[in-house]
């Protein structure tokens, strides 16, 4: 994640569904033209290659992406209240004609896992470009969908997306190199979808992206003659494994969520309460957070939370159920905030979800990816 702050921030990497011109994942395929303003690219990492990149050893070395920015805020008064259009959403997987059952407890969502990556234009080796976010996958026609925030999948300094880049759902550190777990299996990115206003104008209104995988693999690791050999098989698609989170857009600006994600940088002050090593989640309210003007941000939503770097990407989740663990997703981690001047992190925000959103989320919703090996 972006660290946006000694002060401000840090670029954290009843609803009733209703047809896709008002909800439901139809149109054409891949093939049919993204609008304009939606960028959509084809990584440059082939898939296997992505995935073979990523040992235990180097997934375990992966720090969180902080790259260092500067912001002040002084107290919480947004400027953002109205949406763009009528409201729209489309339901979770599995959950399209069904109600889900209640549960008290907080159940951690399948759905949600980690993302990695290196970065572009650099020697792959280095270590200092192992990084990581935090994702969730999200409803679409072939249940290959991953949301994230785009400062997870774009770099802004050298305008190019990033290469080696995978989801694990579910992801969780073990204490040794060879115990990291990925029980869903690992996805490989096929196509990054952004929109034009990031990638071309660095606007963090717009920092959210939607990446079609491929189908998932299962990696068994061996460490022979001291170099890392693996054993592969497929497993199908991420929807069918882990569920897809519904999406939802031009809704209230106040409302009550949950937050997931992988934090594990330090605040501020230099103290650091999260280690990324497992799934941790917030709940709040939501509300129209400050402008910010060097960054293009005047239409964040937030909620008090302390998350830190490496949350980057995890997902806002309105009218979340734990016994399904799923809800839809209105927002991503994006920016975390020092609303007080503490030097701690007390709020993370999102941009807004209005017909922008939708536009790219339609986009890559129709994008058929398949096996890649």
């Amino acid at each position: 994640m972006f660290s946006r702050a000694r002060r401000i921030a840090i670029p954290l990497a009843g609803l009733v569904a209703v047809g896709l011109a008002a909800g439901t994942i139809g149109g054409t395929a891949a093939s049919a033209a993204a609008p304009s303003d939606v960028v959509s690219r084809n990584s440059a990492t082939p898939a296997e290659q992505a995935v073979q990149f990523w040992t235990p050893d180097r997934i375990k070395l992966a720090t969180d992406y902080d790259d260092g920015l500067d912001l002040t805020s002084k107290g919480v008064k947004g400027t953002n209240d109205a949406p763009d259009g009528p409201p729209g959403s489309v339901a979770p997987i599995g959950e399209e004609k069904t109600k889900a059952k209640k549960s008290k407890q907080v159940n951690l969502p399948n759905t949600v896992g980690r993302v990695f990556f290196t970065l572009p234009k650099a020697d792959p080796r280095d270590p200092r470009s192992w990084r990581y976010c935090s994702a969730s996958s999200v409803q679409g026609k072939y249940r290959n969908l991953v949301a994230t925030s785009a400062h997870c999948v774009y770099d802004t300094s050298k305008n190019t997306f990033y290469d080696n880049w995978i989801f694990i759902p579910s992801y969780w550190d073990g204490n040794n190199v060879w115990e990291g777990k990925a029980p869903y299996g690992i996805y490989a990115a096929k196509t990054f979808n952004a929109h034009d206003d990031f990638v071309v104008k660095e606007d963090y209104d717009f920092d959210y992206a939607f990446v079609n995988v491929y189908n998932g693999i299962k990696v068994n690791w061996e460490k022979v003659n001291n170099r890392w050999q693996w054993t592969v098989k497929n497993v199908g698609r991420l929807g069918d494994n882990v569920g897809g989170q519904g999406f939802t857009w031009n809704r209230s600006t106040k409302l009550n969520v949950f937050s997931f994600g992988y934090p594990a940088g330090e605040h501020p002050d230099g103290d650091k309460p999260y280690t990324g090593r497992t799934m941790k989640f917030c709940y709040g309210k939501t509300r129209p957070m400050p402008e910010a003007k060097k960054y293009n941000l005047q239409e964040h939503i937030g909620f008090k939370c302390s998350f830190t770097a490496g949350a980057s990407g995890g997902p806002f989740l309105y009218n979340y159920k734990s016994a399904s663990r799923t809800g839809y997703l209105v927002g991503v981690n994006s920016v975390a905030w020092d609303t007080d001047g503490n030097d701690r992190y007390d709020y993370i925000s999102s941009p807004y979800f209005n017909t922008d959103t939708y536009k790219v989320y339609k986009a890559a919703a129709n994008r058929w990816t398949g096996n890649f090996r």
